[in-house]
């Protein structure tokens, strides 16, 4: 979707009418009917995505960063306990998207509109209750709220993630022989010191500036293409590692000490938020009706791949898992291939997660100045954008925590509060039975929580860490 593309709201508002994806730009919509179809079959018969289409890029958009942080997630709630929580929040992920799913085609049909956003699916609903109706566009501008804030989250943990492997391989370079033995603590051995990973964050800043400067992705669409490869192939090397290196016999936690759940549920809740590419991807294909059967098989595909490499993670590494599986890879160069592998398909992500919030909140901003301003505004607002997210992963340079934060705080609501309640006002004077009613409730009240707990825990040790740190700089200071 180009930039002219996007509405803006009559009342200057940032938040548009409709919802940009980064499906937008590499995966044209086809053309749509002027009223809803029954059949829900697009129009000229073969144009949108097919089956297998619409199948990657679901899978796309559900794996990235938040799966290599599920062994350290699973260490948290223990060996037993984390698989069989995995299990369960995949079935209520898949849960929640069917009913975003089932909501949208309800209120395309009653509004004679032939798809609808995330955002207008709730504005619509919010419209069928008469003591909402006045405030329906709120519904709308909170659930973009949510979406900028979570690509941006997801931002500021590729400029974590990109700064900690990259720091590693850099400091194990002279280290780094062909040899992948598996070493005592299955680690990377550090063996030159460089400079602080903020640092590195600083240096990538001016090339993420440059690639969001593309605003047209689908130039970017042969990279991701390759992106997609360079993520796959150093997934298969991780799962063959962690796997082969497994140590007997395992003395794991079953259980995790409950402090520690809130972490698991904001970095679980941060792994499963696909739910924002699930309406572009159904309004897109071409035969919309077996959108559930590559919902369940994607998802299904999906949650077996979190609950598996969770578990196999933590069962290698132990208590000595890090933030992601990456940093416990030995230093042979296999390995650190495979981190520079990630790390390049995480660079190219980076542009199509920040396409969301540039797409929501530049257009109206541009609309202000005058024509011969308008180039020159958008970059800028783009460079203040990325340096925003630079800003903040600075602040908090602990991928665990930061991923386990942007999960607890926005994903919670994108993904398990606001769903079901779209559900209850949607569907509320046709005759919902008593233990949906009952079931949406809970889901609802389960998302808040784990917004609540995770939140709070998340901060709390980010405060920690950081008073450690200046603890023992302060103290290596003073020795010197």
């Amino acid at each position: 979707m180009a930039s002219s593309d996007v509405d803006i709201l009559g009342d200057g508002s940032l938040f548009s009418d409709q919802i940009p994806s980064e499906m937008d730009a590499l995966c044209p919509s086809p053309p749509g009917p002027s009223r809803p179809q029954r059949n829900y079959e697009r129009l000229g018969g073969q144009t949108g995505t097919s089956f297998c289409q619409t199948l990657i890029h679901l899978l796309k958009g559900n794996i990235g960063t938040g799966l290599l942080g599920l062994p350290l997630a699973v260490k948290n709630a223990g060996l037993v306990l984390g698989p069989v929580s995995l299990f369960f929040m995949g079935i209520i992920a898949v849960y929640c998207m069917k009913v975003l799913v089932a909501c949208s085609h309800h209120l395309s049909a009653k509004m004679s509109r032939p798809s609808l956003t995330y955002g207008e699916a709730v504005q619509y609903g919010m419209e069928n209750v008469s003591w909402l109706r006045r405030h329906s566009k709120w519904g709308k501008r909170t659930v973009n709220l949510f979406l900028i804030i979570t690509q941006l989250g997801f931002c500021c943990v590729y400029f974590v993630f990109l700064s900690d492997n990259v720091k590693q391989v850099v400091e194990a370079a002279n280290a780094t022989t062909i040899s992948c033995s598996v070493n005592y603590t299955n680690q990377t051995q550090l063996l030159i010191d460089s400079f602080d990973s903020r640092l590195y964050m600083l240096c990538f800043l001016p090339f993420i500036i440059m690639l969001v400067f593309i605003r047209n992705l689908k130039i970017l669409a042969p990279f991701s293409l390759l992106a997609n490869v360079a993520m796959t192939l150093s997934l298969v090397l991780i799962y063959f590692y962690s796997f082969t290196n497994i140590t007997y016999p395992i003395n794991l936690p079953k259980v995790g000490q409950a402090k520690d759940y809130p972490l698991f549920f904001g970095t679980a809740i941060f792994a499963f938020e696909g739910i924002g590419v699930v309406l572009p991807l159904e309004n897109k294909m071409r035969q919309p009706h077996r959108f559930p059967v590559v919902l369940y098989l994607g998802m299904g595909i999906v949650t077996f791949l979190y609950i598996s490499l969770g578990t196999i993670g933590y069962m290698c590494f132990g208590e000595n898992i890090n933030g992601s599986i990456t940093l416990n890879l030995p230093n042979c160069w296999l390995y650190q291939a495979v981190k520079l592998l990630y790390c390049f398909g995480i660079f190219i992500t980076f542009a199509l997660q920040f396409y969301v919030p540039a797409e929501i909140l530049i257009p109206s901003a541009v609309a202000r100045v005058p024509e011969r301003w308008a180039l020159t505004v958008d970059l800028a607002l783009r460079t203040i954008l990325v340096i925003f997210t630079c800003i903040l992963a600075i602040l908090i340079p602990e991928l665990d925590l930061v991923i386990s934060l942007v999960g607890s705080v926005s994903s919670s609501f994108l993904a398990l509060i606001f769903p079901p309640i779209l559900q209850l006002i949607v569907f509320h004077d046709e005759g919902l039975s008593p233990s949906v009613w009952l079931f949406n409730i809970f889901i609802s009240l389960v998302g808040l929580i784990g917004f609540v707990t995770g939140t709070y825990i998340a901060i709390v040790e980010i405060i920690g860490r950081n008073a450690q740190k200046h603890q023992d700089t302060f103290s290596t200071f003073m020795v010197q």
